[in-house]
């Protein structure tokens, strides 16, 4: 691997292996979401607890202060909304020179493996990591699933995982499930952890957050789970505890609560 690859690496994931990634990406397919409609307003009380921001180019350039941010995952893929006939029909829409101008770190691609669209999600994300390794910019994988939630199992996402560290994704980002481990022990680069629909309780988030770590997890990537609590620093906050301090769920369940 070379210095820049390294490098770039190193601003994402921190010194103890692990890191805590705050998306902001969600309009990209579903609009102005509830709690991000001012996205700036929203991450600026966040930044501090969070290692990178996962981000599309227009709310980059038109909502985050760039004298005052961390480091960016860009989202390239696109092309499809939720009132859309198929989520998986995407296609990259950002250029390596707009992603150079915009001083990514990373780039962030979603992949459909299993749907209509496999084959045009995985030979994108092999276009894009053969542009961008050219620039030693990792790509960070998405396994998506679109509005098939019931695909979130420890098989299928083993193999999803798999497929895109064997396409050159320096990062891959997943969903935790039962028997997590089971991913990232077929998973050959650092696994992230996406939060999925908001969950119920904070405790809930703590605990499958705690599980994917000891699991093999280097962190995670949560959007909703953070923003639209109703304590969103609090709960950042106490995330990073489980991330970089090597709380439990129940030590961070503490945390949040005395600091909501």
């Amino acid at each position: 691997m070379n210095w820049g690859m390294k490098n770039r690496l190193s601003q994402l994931i921190q010194p103890d292996g692990h890191c805590f990634f705050l998306p902001i990406d969600h309009g990209y397919f579903q609009g102005p979401t509830t709690c991000l409609e001012r996205p700036g307003e929203t991450i600026k009380p966040l930044l501090p607890y969070c290692d990178a921001l996962f981000v599309t180019r227009g709310i980059l350039r038109a909502a985050v202060d760039p004298g005052n941010t961390k480091p960016v995952i860009l989202r390239v893929s696109g092309g499809t909304s939720v009132i859309g006939k198929d989520l998986a029909n995407e296609a990259i829409t950002t250029s390596i020179e707009e992603i150079i101008r915009l001083n990514a770190t990373a780039v962030g691609i979603s992949i459909f493996v299993g749907s209509d669209y496999e084959h045009e999600s995985l030979t994108n994300l092999g276009d894009l990591v053969n542009v961008c390794e050219d620039y030693s910019i990792p790509v960070m994988a998405v396994t998506a699933v679109g509005k098939e939630l019931e695909k979130r199992n420890a098989r299928y996402l083993a193999l999803c995982c798999r497929i895109a560290a064997e396409l050159g994704a320096r990062v891959v980002k997943t969903y935790w499930c039962e028997d997590f481990d089971r991913i990232t022990n077929g998973c050959p680069v650092p696994v992230v952890m996406a939060g999925g629909p908001k969950c119920e309780t904070e405790l809930e988030v703590f605990e499958f957050v705690y599980d994917g770590m000891q699991k093999g997890a280097v962190g995670v990537n949560l959007g909703r789970n953070v923003w639209q609590n109703p304590h969103p620093v609090a709960m950042a906050r106490a995330l990073r505890s489980v991330i970089h301090e090597n709380y439990t769920a129940k030590e961070a369940y503490d945390l949040f609560n005395s600091l909501k």
